[in-house]
């Protein structure tokens, strides 16, 4: 069977003079005259085809999907300097009316009613720009760590124990037994280093039972994770983090040029990252910004007002948070070598807002178990994790990146829920 070939919009320069197929969908229609105006996009661009009085003659709704046959010509009338002389026109699927105007600018609607037609509002160029960059984000920070000797990984979704501790856990019934969806796949990733791999990334789905419906939670998010094994210090992960930045940022750069100028965004510059401890951050917010602090922890505001001081004062949008006491951080958490009572933890702030935690982890069995048992839990439930320490794991340290978090904050957008195409958070399931 012979199939016609279909050219993108993005081709047309290349075929002047030549007789094509077309295939998207109509951005809009007008009337001049008896020749109408049908522009056409898919996902390269945007073209316009010139119908002539037969084709004309046809009622298609805006968004309905059509193929166009007919000789590109040149032309100074278009931004492309090409147009379609239409000699086949072929509705492929008609769109009903619109819940809303898609090709306007900006989109006159408010985000519940865009995430309710997600299928529609993701084809506006600005929404859909959003998502390109997002791909080309993670695309950035798998190439990165790959070039840089890691492996990528794939861990179970179901899991038999929470791996951050706490309540905040979906469970859910596995075969007559209790399950649930794992909060990060921090155990897997210290296993898959222990296995030999010594460094580890994914990037994938979490979950988190937590009620915060905010504009800057998601019950599942896309986690980019990292883990690696025989490193000096916490200081290690710190250095690898902001490598990683760098390169996906430029990344992004070099690719979605396009997307950032219609997003009216930059790259963040991203030199050294400053740093500031747990205690200093929370004294200066007491003395410059007379804000107390949550015991072991920044609030949201905090964050906000750290952010601005360390732009004002360093010219970054990130700085690293340090020193977080044992009792806020997880029992894998390896504890400070001069002061036990804090943790060689970190959190990354961008913009003011957390997108990191990280930190070094405890690699001696007994030590770890000691871990857990001050943390109040049975090492016996997290049997499988505890024992895979039994036959020597390097020292090593990780963290995780919220994907859409960092979209968020990156493209400025008002709610974390424009950076997910189908975002699951207390209320939304659906679409």
């Amino acid at each position: 069977m012979e199939f016609s070939k279909r050219v993108l919009i993005s081709e047309c320069e290349q075929h002047i003079g030549k007789e094509v197929i077309l295939k998207g969908w109509v951005k809009k229609i007008r009337q001049l005259g008896k020749v109408g105006f049908l522009l056409l996009r898919d996902r390269t661009g945007t073209v316009q085809c010139v119908l002539e009085q037969e084709q004309n003659q046809l009622k298609i709704e805006t968004e309905s999907v059509v193929r166009v046959t007919g000789v590109l010509v040149k032309t100074d009338k278009t931004a492309n300097g090409v147009e379609l002389q239409v000699n086949e026109l072929i509705v492929l699927a008609e769109a009903d009316p619109l819940p809303f105007e898609i090709n306007k600018k900006k989109v006159n609607a408010g985000l519940d009613h865009l995430l309710n037609h997600r299928v529609l509002s993701l084809r506006h160029e600005q929404i859909n720009a959003i998502f390109t960059v997002q791909s080309m984000f993670v695309k950035g920070f798998a190439e990165f760590l790959t070039k840089e000797g890691f492996t990528r990984i794939f861990t179970p979704k179901i899991v038999s124990q929470g791996a951050e501790g706490g309540a905040n856990v979906f469970t859910f019934n596995y075969f007559d037994k209790n399950a649930y969806l794992a909060q990060s796949p921090q155990f897997y990733k210290q296993m898959m280093v222990g296995a030999g791999f010594e460094r580890v990334f994914e990037i994938a789905p979490v979950y988190r039972a937590e009620e915060h419906n905010s504009s800057r939670h998601l019950n599942e998010y896309t986690s980019l994770d990292v883990e690696m094994g025989f490193i000096e210090n916490v200081e290690e992960v710190m250095e690898m983090e902001k490598q990683v930045l760098q390169y996906t940022f430029d990344y992004v750069k070099e690719h979605c040029q396009k997307q950032l100028d219609i997003l009216k965004v930059e790259i963040p510059v991203i030199n050294d990252i400053p740093q500031m401890t747990l205690a200093e951050a929370q004294q200066l917010l007491k003395k410059k910004y007379q804000k107390d602090s949550p015991e072991g922890d920044l609030n949201t505001e905090g964050e906000k007002c750290i952010g601005n001081y360390i732009k004002e004062k360093y010219g970054s949008d990130f700085v690293f948070i340090t020193n977080y006491p044992r009792t806020t951080r997880p029992m894998y958490t390896m504890p400070n070598k001069e002061n036990p009572v804090l943790t060689d933890s970190f959190d990354l702030l961008y913009k003011g807002s957390e997108i990191t935690s990280g930190g070094q982890r405890i690699h001696r069995q007994a030590e770890l178990i000691a871990s857990f048992k001050e943390k109040g839990l049975n090492p016996d439930e997290f049997k499988a994790y505890i024992d895979s320490f039994a036959y020597a794991i390097p020292p090593h340290g990780g963290f995780g990146i919220g994907l859409e978090r960092i979209i968020m904050k990156f493209l400025n957008l008002g709610n974390i829920r424009e950076a997910s195409a189908f975002p699951r958070d207390c209320d939304r399931i659906i679409p």
